[in-house]
């Protein structure tokens, strides 16, 4: 399913929200102009299928498009496997309270490498996502897995892997956070030329529609020669959003881009004006 167009929206209720709530953060978005939220269980899934059901309501009713960005304790490559079953489970749970609230998108940090080599984490996750996608797919629970592209090299998630990850499964695809590609290269992935050729990576790995049904996440972000340190807001950032969002336009991307600034709502509304702008 691809989206028409390509809408702006917060991680999370915004923060001028009256409540924190879920339901109180669409309504929100709403009156902002903004199109759609990420809804954030990353310290848990604590929403039971009831709420999930109002949230739909709500959703719907508003107009604002949802995903979800499961919880940070994902490990498929822990070399415990209690640990590696909590980690499908947080990935199921969210996936099918998402799907109640009508979430399209289930975004996940897959794995870190420990002290393994990349090249056999990739088959580990991807037999662990596989045995996910085949169980969601017979209980009928509706939504796309998306692997993020990570902050960190010590984390599974270069363009590349999540990228050939995603060409090997059904209802995979990325979620590519702009800002973690930045800081994984220390600096690099920061210019039109850049943007354009991650976006033209992913039209080549996954076809047009991949284009077509984007799911992104863009901030400012403080990065050193390991990384991610934190996130920023834009304007307090090298993060070359324009040249991104002309990216975006040349590209004709259509989908999701979801603010993870620490002014979410603000920095929301500075991509959205600055797209329509250019």
């Amino acid at each position: 399913m691809s989206q028409k167009e390509l809408l702006f929206g917060t991680a999370g209720a915004p923060y001028s929200s009256t409540k924190g709530t879920t339901v109180e953060g669409i309504r929100r978005v709403k009156e902002l102009g903004l199109g759609c939220m990420e809804i954030e269980f990353v310290r848990g899934v604590k929403m039971g299928a009831t709420s999930a059901k109002e949230v739909q309501k709500i959703a719907t009713y508003e107009n604002v498009s949802l995903s979800v960005h499961a919880p940070y304790y994902i490990n498929l490559n822990s070399s415990e496997p209690e640990k590696i079953d909590a980690s499908i489970k947080r990935i199921y749970d969210s996936a099918l309270i998402g799907s109640i609230c009508g979430a399209r998108s289930i975004v996940f940090h897959p794995a870190y490498y420990q002290k393994d080599k990349p090249e056999d984490v990739f088959p580990r996750v991807q037999r662990k996502l596989q045995e996910l996608t085949v169980r969601m797919a017979e209980e009928g629970i509706d939504t796309v897995l998306r692997p993020e592209t990570t902050g960190k090299p010590t984390q599974f998630g270069s363009l590349d892997e999540t990228l050939n990850m995603c060409s090997q499964l059904e209802r995979v695809l990325p979620c590519i956070d702009f800002a973690h590609l930045h800081a994984r290269s220390n600096g690099k992935e920061n210019s039109y030329k850049e943007f354009s050729a991650v976006l033209e990576k992913v039209e080549n790995v996954l076809g047009r529609e991949a284009l077509e049904n984007m799911h992104v996440h863009i901030s400012g972000i403080e990065y050193g020669p390991k990384g991610e340190k934190n996130h920023l807001k834009l304007e307090e950032s090298d993060l070359r959003y324009v040249e991104l969002l002309q990216a975006f336009k040349d590209f004709r991307v259509t989908g999701l881009v979801i603010s993870e600034s620490p002014d979410n709502e603000g920095d929301a509304l500075l991509l959205k004006r600055t797209y329509l702008d250019l």
